[in-house]
């Protein structure tokens, strides 16, 4: 595929922008992280998987006939700055979702999709059935967020949100279903794709428990703003624990009030 349309170029230059926020921010070291969008409306009626050059993967059924913009395995979120047709793909899978072809990108030697590639996967199809305008995932290592998963308030989800809520009035509008506390599932799993979208369905950040986030949007950036937000949270509870202090935080009647703007 030589060209690509242009609302597809204007949500992979959305990509390459928030892959340099993410570098800046620390929080895609090396290989860490991975992005993908659902771009299967802007190919309606198109014939793309090459028989010729197939690579097999075993999909869920409904997979069939996806178009996803993804990151690459082993390579560096920082490369999607300026070389992202070496280090990201666009695949498209079979009619019967038992392998995919790349149509675009993937020019690095030995170049493969992202090994979260069934997570993916299957919260793209989950998100078609459930939000089907958030179109792109966002998965990273925000740092503050990472260390509050060893923290004891971790284990009970509530009183996580609670804590980052009160934090201050943009957390409780902007991430107002809050964070999801996921246990810990080996990367690359189908286990760690289906405790997300358990996740997924009730909270708009999923922090996979001493390894990073995920959140989808309709966009990349939109989904940015969800881990960012949240992530803010974390940071500012930190902050005054290391300054040896308990926060006040927003009254129960304060965050209340906030809820007329969500």
């Amino acid at each position: 595929m030589n060209n690509l349309p242009i609302k597809v170029e204007k949500e992979i230059a959305k990509v390459s922008e928030i892959a340099e926020y993410l570098w800046e921010r620390e929080w895609a070291e090396r290989n860490a992280g991975n992005i993908s969008i659902n771009l299967t409306q802007h190919f309606k009626g198109e014939k793309l998987s090459n028989p010729d050059k197939e690579i097999a993967f075993d999909f869920p059924k409904e997979a069939a006939g996806l178009v996803i913009f993804v990151t690459g395995t082993g390579c560096h979120l920082r490369h999607l700055r300026n070389r992202i047709e070496e280090v990201a793909c666009i695949i498209a899978i079979n009619d019967q979702a038992n392998s995919y072809s790349i149509v675009w990108g993937g020019t690095k030697e030995n170049f493969r999709p992202t090994s979260e590639l069934i997570s993916h996967v299957k919260i793209h199809l989950f998100n078609a059935e459930n939000k089907p305008s958030h179109k792109t995932i966002v998965h990273t290592h925000p740092i503050e967020l990472i260390v509050m998963s060893h923290h004891e308030l971790f284990q009970d989800e509530e009183k996580f949100n609670y804590a980052l809520w009160k934090m201050c009035p943009e957390i409780r509008v902007f991430v107002p279903k809050g964070v999801d506390c996921t246990a810990y599932a080996l990367s690359g799993t189908e286990a760690l794709a289906d405790v997300t979208i358990e996740g997924l369905k009730n909270r708009d950040v999923v922090l996979w428990e001493k390894h990073g986030a995920l959140a989808t949007g309709e966009n990349a950036e939109i989904a940015f703003d969800y881990l960012d937000v949240a992530n803010k949270g974390a940071k500012l509870l930190l902050t005054a624990w290391n300054a040896g202090f308990e926060p006040v935080g927003l009254t129960d009647e304060e965050l209340k009030e906030l809820e007329t703007f969500i």
